[in-house]
Parts: structure tokens; sequence; C-alpha cells
């Protein structure tokens, strides 16, 4: 016998989310025609986080955002335990989000739809380019903000992996602070690998931003250590 939250998951939040994901997504594909720098189509993306937080009964407890500046770009980087991470990350941060991830996310009907068209950075591992630093170079040009996990894939015990260097590339060109974030709880949610989501609390903490100005590019991997380990010293 199934247990009661993979009942709710398949047959009431899996329909719920498809429906949010295609009127949300279709709302954010209109936007671009009008807005082609994706402001209106993050309304649409912070919309579609809050409905499936909401529906999930998954609640979030912010604490630091009183430690950012709201007319400042950042580049946040974040532990990564739950594909809720990017619905958490998109509803408790108050600007404008643009996420850097695997290429593959670009071919999921309507959310790779409006990852392609709101300026969100798709990057194929294999063969990441000089265009990706270009982009994200042009999107703090326009006050955007990035959001990166550089551990790279979801963890399977809520221990925080290496920070690979190379998302911070960016914001050591670009002398762009950058926030660590720490997430708690999310794991329990959703784990890896299963189907089954569970109400839950989450926690997002906001650590002090870390100015770049002074840092080498040769410092890159350095620095992603100890980015790191500001976020893992809040893990659980």
């Amino acid at each position: 016998m199934k247990p009661f939250h993979w009942w709710r998951t398949v047959f009431y939040l899996i329909p719920a989310v498809s429906l949010y994901t295609i009127v949300l997504g279709t709302l954010s594909l209109l936007s671009t025609l009008v807005d082609r720098s994706g402001d209106l189509g993050h309304r649409c993306a912070r919309a579609w986080s809050w409905l499936i937080l909401k529906t999930s009964g998954v609640e979030v407890a912010v604490e630091g955002l009183e430690r950012l500046d709201p007319s400042r770009s950042y580049v946040f980087a974040a532990n990564h335990q739950s594909i809720y991470d990017i619905p958490i990350v998109f509803a408790s941060l108050p600007f404008q989000l643009r996420i850097i991830a695997k290429e593959s996310l670009g071919r999921i009907p309507f959310m790779g739809w409006h990852l392609h068209r709101t300026g969100h950075v798709l990057v194929d591992r294999a063969r990441p380019g000089a265009g990706v630093v270009k982009k994200m170079a042009r999107l703090v040009a326009q006050g955007h903000s990035l959001i990166v996990f550089p551990e790279g894939t979801r963890s399977t015990d809520g221990s925080v992996a290496r920070f690979k260097g190379g998302p911070f590339m960016i914001a050591l060109q670009a002398r762009l602070p950058v926030v660590p974030i720490t997430l708690i709880g999310s794991r329990h949610v959703m784990f890896r690998g299963e189907v089954t989501v569970r109400p839950g609390r989450v926690t997002l903490i906001v650590h002090d931003p870390i100015e770049t100005s002074g840092v080498s590019r040769q410092a890159a991997r350095e620095f992603a250590t100890s980015v790191r380990d500001i976020v893992a010293s809040r893990a659980a």
C-alpha cells in the first residue's frame, strides 16, 4: 500500500504543478513580446514558485535579507538538496534572478521555453563556450542577479559537496559580490530519486555578501572553497 503523500503527489500535486507551469509559462512567453528583458517573465516565475510551495505545504523561513542592498546585483551561491530549491529561492529572494543551469532544463516544455526566452543561462557542460561568460556579463549590466548551485548536483544526505570554481569566474571578472546561501530542510520535501512530495519547513539563510574586488581569476577555486565553507557551516 502506497503512503498517503505518494497518492497526494501523483493525483493532486503533479496535476496542479503541471497546470501552473502551463498557464504561467504561457504568460511568461507572451510577456517577452513586450518585454525582452525578461523582468515580467520573472514575475511569472515568482508566482509559479509561490503557488508550488503553497500547494505543496512548504513553508520557508528566510534569515538575513537585511544584509542585502536591493539596488545592487549579486551572484547567489546555494547548496542543492532538492528540485524544490529553485521555487524556494525564486519565491524568497526579492531580486530579478537568472539561473545558471544545465542545458537539459531547456528541453522541458514551458519551463525550458521560459528559461530560453527570459534570459537564463543554460550551459552545455561539455562545451560551455565563451558566449556563456558574455551572456552573464550582459545580464549583470542590465541589473539582474545570478543564482548558481555550484555543487552541480543534488545532495542525497544533506552534506555540502565541493563547489566548482567555474560558476564564480563571472563574479570575479565582473567584480560582483557573492552571497552564500544555505538551504536547510528542502531535501526532506522531496528526496532525490523519489516522486513523493511531503509538506515541510525550509530555512533559507542569507550570509554576508563577499566582495570580489582584489580577488584574481586564478584564485577562483580557492574562492569557491571559502564560499562552500560558509554555506556548509549552517547546513543540516
